[in-house]
């Protein structure tokens, strides 16, 4: 499905649908009144009303607002997979032009890699038609990318673990290096070694799959800023010997999400040709059952020095991100902001439910920033705070720092502390801590998003990005 910025016009084709987006209070004044009142249609927000005979799509809007253009869009992009129409024609202006694209593409995916006869939809082009191309066309451009960059990552989370380990995500990076003339380099274990990531390699040991670290870096001339983001890159989470139940397995290839929006974030920025420079880390790992895997009641010395008492070998993310961030802040010295993306607790769906993004860190301003971001993206973030009392549930008898709190409460900030330890002085008011534990998948539809990955994070941290000056 081909999307097309177009002069506004009438498109003479009887094969050519068109959409009408109206609220209830236009739908008073409407053409077709008559004949939408005996359908029964009401305008009510997504609800839709084919007519056929005019090659019409009436589609409700409570109002006029991203979030209700957004939603009708998707709604739009999954009703239009059975029509026998060739194209599809929608009228939009400056508002409607970026909600409208990101409904019908998010909400229009499908990830078919694994369907041996996906059904084919007949609606080859969409033509968005408006007054002035030429004042539309960086937005259009621009919205394309990030949508796509969305898709890009999900289709990477989507992926079975079998076709998607440490070793394919790190060709995948590599190629993704290549298309966008990105630097790449990839450390495997023999290098993580010689890093001393303690941690990484515990994590990894019992699986087929090498472990591997992987650093892409966008640098355009006279980058105004710097920026690290870190992904954790758990190709597929068993639990290791703290063994997850039967049920909670299904889905684990989705503890990749951080990693996978890390890689989307900067294939987005490159190709908006942002002039920041972006370093993406990700600790690509598979945590696996076995008689080299790592115990409870191990002690692991991390890349930085400090010492981990292993309680739980299913808090494994924080293990691997400890080692990344440590790595990742060598590499890029006085970074303008380091950002972390991690499916890292069931309990931050807990505090906030499946759909939103738990954000930590020491800086409320930059929290308010991001959440901004968020908003104008289209994300749901909320921010859980961090506290002195909670961190000392971290404290080992044994080692430096233990894996899980010694309590049960407050599970997804003492992981986002745990991290924190790892955190040098000089960027503890310039690093975030996203966990997309709930946000990053999802079985039931939602929004723009369908069954599978979200792609969270990848909106809204470009967005930010986008606002840097």
């Amino acid at each position: 499905m081909k999307i097309e910025l177009i002069n506004k016009e009438s498109i003479n084709d009887k094969k050519n649908l068109t959409l009408k987006l109206i609220t209830p209070q236009r739908l008073t004044k409407a053409k077709f009144k008559r004949t939408l009142d005996k359908a029964g249609f009401k305008a009510e927000q997504d609800t839709l009303c084919p007519m056929h005979g005019k090659s019409l799509l009436f589609c409700g809007l409570e109002e006029h607002s991203d979030e209700n253009i957004r939603t009708a869009a998707a709604t739009v992009a999954k009703a239009i997979k059975g029509f026998e129409y060739k194209t599809l024609s929608i009228a939009v202006d400056k508002t409607s032009l970026r909600p409208i694209i990101e409904g019908l593409i998010l909400g229009g995916y499908e990830f078919n890699t694994y369907k041996s006869n996906p059904k084919k939809m007949k609606i080859k082009k969409i033509y968005l038609s408006c007054d002035d191309v030429k004042e539309l066309g960086a937005l259009f451009e621009e919205t394309i990318v990030i949508a796509e960059a969305t898709c890009f990552t999900r289709d990477i989370v989507n992926t079975a673990p079998d076709d998607m380990h440490p070793e394919t995500l790190a060709k995948l990076a590599k190629k993704l290096a290549r298309d966008n003339k990105l630097e790449c380099n990839i450390l495997d274990e023999k290098a993580l070694k010689k890093e001393k990531c303690g941690a990484i390699l515990a994590v990894g040991r019992a699986s087929r799959h090498e472990s591997k670290l992987i650093h892409i870096a966008y640098k355009p001339q006279n980058a105004k800023k710097r920026i690290a983001l870190i992904g954790k890159g758990l190709t597929y989470d068993s639990g290791g010997l703290s063994l997850k139940p039967a049920a909670s397995m299904v889905t684990m290839k989705m503890d990749k999400a951080g990693a996978c929006a890390v890689l989307g974030i900067i294939k987005a920025v490159s190709e908006l040709k942002l002039d920041i420079e972006v370093h993406a880390f990700v600790g690509a790992v598979e945590n696996m059952i076995g008689g080299d895997a790592y115990k409870p009641d191990d002690v692991l010395v991390s890349r930085k020095g400090d010492t981990i008492e292993v309680r739980n070998t299913d808090a494994e993310g924080r293990l691997v991100l400890a080692d990344v961030l440590d790595y990742a802040q060598d590499k890029v010295k006085e970074p303008d902001y380091l950002f972390d993306f991690a499916t890292l607790t069931g309990a931050c769906m807990v505090a906030l439910g499946q759909y939103t993004t738990g954000v930590m860190g020491h800086s409320n301003r930059l929290r308010h920033n991001l959440s901004k971001a968020a908003g104008a993206a289209g994300e749901l973030t909320a921010s859980l705070p961090f506290n002195k009392h909670l961190k000392k549930q971290l404290k080992s008898e044994i080692a430096d720092i233990c894996n899980i709190s010694n309590k049960p409460y407050g599970g997804a900030i003492t992981a986002g502390l745990f991290l924190d330890n790892f955190i040098k002085d000089e960027n503890k008011e310039k690093w975030l801590h996203f966990d997309i534990a709930g946000s990053a998948y999802t079985e039931s539809p939602w929004d723009v998003n369908v069954h599978g990955a979200t792609g969270a994070g990848v909106r809204f941290m470009t967005q930010f990005l986008k606002s840097l000056k």
